[in-house]
Order: C-alpha cells, then sequence, then structure tokens
C-alpha cells in the first residue's frame, strides 16, 4: 500500500447569494446529491464522516470513508481536515472554502488535497497521480454543475 494526494484549487463567480452557497455548503443531506461517488454524510458534532461509493483508479475501485473535523466561519470560510485521531482510515481530504460577496454574485474558491492508501507500488505514482486528477476533475466539474442548477431552483 502506499498513500497518494492530489490537490484540487479551482475558483468561480456564481451567480447566487453567498448566503445560499453557504446553506448548500454546509447541509450534510444534499451534499451527496450534489456531489458524484458520494453517498452519505454521517455528522457527530465538528466530526462529519463521508462515505464514498466505489470510486475507479486504474483498473481498482476504492470506496472509502474517512472523518474529516469541520470548522465553520459563517458566511465566509468552511475548513476541514482528515481527523487525526483515525488513523485506522486510508482515505482523508484537508483543505478550505472561501466565499467572498462581489457586487451580485459570490466568489466560491476551493482548495483541497486528497489523500489515500492504494494498492500500488511507489513506481506507479505518476500514473496513479493522473487517474485521480481525473477522477477529482470530474467530480469537481459535476459538483459545480450540480450546485449551480441547485441554486438556480
Amino acid at each position: 500500500m502506499t498513500d497518494f494526494t492530489v490537490r484540487n484549487r479551482s475558483s468561480a463567480a456564481v451567480n447566487a447569494p453567498r448566503e445560499d452557497i453557504w446553506a448548500a455548503l454546509t447541509d450534510p443531506g444534499l451534499l451527496p446529491r450534489l456531489t458524484p461517488y458520494l453517498r452519505e454524510i454521517e455528522v457527530d458534532g465538528d466530526r462529519w464522516r463521508w462515505h464514498l461509493s466505489r470510486i475507479p483508479v486504474l483498473g481498482v475501485a476504492v470506496a472509502p470513508s474517512f472523518t474529516e473535523v469541520m470548522a465553520f466561519d459563517h458566511p465566509s470560510s468552511i475548513t476541514f481536515e482528515h481527523d487525526p485521531a483515525r488513523g485506522d482510515e486510508r482515505a482523508g481530504v484537508s483543505g478550505r472554502y472561501h466565499l467572498h460577496e462581489a457586487s451580485s454574485r459570490t466568489d466560491l474558491a476551493i482548495d483541497l488535497a486528497i489523500s489515500v492508501d492504494l494498492p500500488f507500488p511507489a513506481v506507479a505514482r505518476p500514473a496513479v497521480h493522473t487517474a485521480m486528477k481525473g477522477v477529482v476533475g470530474a467530480m469537481g466539474r459535476r459538483f459545480s454543475t450540480n450546485l449551480v442548477r441547485h441554486l438556480a431552483g
């Protein structure tokens, strides 16, 4: 098993009020409907346990679950770190959403790093990173499309 990490940074001007975006990003019942491969989120205080469905990576399908420590600075930022007490989990995400009002829209930025322990040797790192970036990029594009559709009503 080898730990692989990819980072995703993106931003967009969203034609919606910041409060509406905030409500969507902090709704653990809604997020699985917006996010590809996200099956469920269990909430226990500031600990959110994310359950993903099977995700294909180079012929291997993984279905990780991981616990994030969530911090909410309403209405401008959401930060999350993999729970350090959960050393038994093979995946985790660390990152931040930032929301900034800009006239009639909201500037939304995300910066996250996804780590997962996969059954590949370290020598496969370039191929695994390419595959992971492809999956994460597709998830991000679909999430963005679904979020905008949700906000439009």
